[in-house]
């Protein structure tokens, strides 16, 4: 039986592996060390809403969520930021239950819209967000970075 919850402190040596399989997933490496974790999820005014699965006591996947606005409407929604669960524990519905707990979340904090991205060529992702009710949305921009001295 999988159960879902908040993502408590003793997750984070958990969350760190499955966050760190993604990344090696999409060929990146994860450099988040365990603190940046404990302060981005689990701190005063954490900057990620996150939910672990759990089967038989152990965490076997995580979803993690931002809040969205779009000011020039007060327009509120939800990024889903990551999804993941453990490649032998896919399709017993792990990933299906973190999806409808960051929906509830995001329900209870008046958001309007969820969105995820996908990388282009993971169809199975695709697949799985629009059997979810996703649609897609086509997004042409030009995106920038610059880094920032604190």
């Amino acid at each position: 039986m999988i159960h879902i919850r908040r993502l408590e402190a003793g997750d984070i040596a958990a969350l760190s592996g499955m966050v760190a399989a993604l990344a090696a997933h999409h060929g990146d490496a994860a450099t988040a060390t365990r603190e940046a974790l404990v302060r981005d999820c689990l701190g005063n005014a954490p900057w990620l809403e996150v939910w672990v699965a759990e089967a038989e006591g152990v965490v076997i996947g995580y979803a993690a969520c931002q809040r969205r606005v779009q000011m020039q409407t007060g327009r509120r929604g939800a990024d889903l930021h990551h999804l993941y669960v453990a490649r032998d524990r896919r399709g017993q519905g792990a990933g299906r239950a973190l999806v409808a707990a960051a929906l509830g979340w995001a329900g209870g904090e008046n958001c309007e819209v969820m969105t995820v991205a996908t990388d282009p060529g993971n169809s199975a992702a695709q697949a799985f967000y629009m059997r979810l009710g996703f649609d897609p949305v086509e997004f042409e921009a030009t995106r920038f970075f610059r880094r920032v001295q604190g």
